[in-house]
């Protein structure tokens, strides 16, 4: 069965059509919060929160404005931003928030490293960038959404969007030219 008919069948009430359509979808929505969120666990949370409400506004879905993938990553990116916006809000009950994030990205990259992912190296780019940053490039980049689409997603101007690109693009490309400079100068020292 296409998408398209899963997603009729899910919109007139079809349990299972809305459960099959999720579950393919779960992994992708997981991959990009795991991403943009750079905690395992907080990403599986706000993946969770994306399903169910993927479920409950099933109905408000139009297939002629996005793509069911676009729609269930703007869910996640307004969930992320509004869990963001709590904990900011949170933060000044929280002793060394800072530290706790910190020991949440290296214990990730640890994972990573673990399992021996392919995108590590990125993995360590990205989470050098702030999250506005982040989001964006993932957004673009990684998930090839257009600029305006992204500004729709973040709710934000789309001036916005792309300094955030540009400028955390090219904070990303500092960074691997240090990395060449160091590689060249252990090469030369070896």
């Amino acid at each position: 069965m296409e998408e398209h008919e899963q997603i009729a069948k899910a919109q007139k009430g079809d349990q299972s059509a809305l459960a099959e359509l999720l579950q393919a979808h779960y992994l992708f929505v997981f991959k990009y919060l795991v991403q943009l969120t750079l905690q395992r666990q907080l990403a599986e949370d706000l993946t969770q929160e994306t399903m169910v409400r993927a479920i409950q506004h099933i109905k408000r879905y139009q297939a002629t404005k996005s793509r069911f993938s676009s729609w269930l990553i703007t869910i996640a990116t307004r969930l992320y931003l509004d869990e963001k916006r709590k904990r900011k809000r949170e933060q000044d009950y929280v002793i060394n928030a800072d530290a706790l994030s910190a020991n949440a990205s290296r214990l990730l990259l640890w994972e990573l490293e673990k399992q021996q992912s392919q995108w590590l190296t990125m993995m360590e780019a990205l989470a050098k960038l702030t999250d506005d940053q982040r989001t964006a490039i993932l957004l673009q980049h990684y998930y090839g959404y257009a600029l305006q689409e992204i500004a729709t997603m973040m709710q934000i101007p789309l001036g916005t969007v792309k300094s955030r690109v540009h400028y955390g693009m090219e904070q990303i490309r500092k960074e691997w030219e240090q990395d060449e400079k160091r590689a060249k100068n252990i090469d030369i020292n070896a």
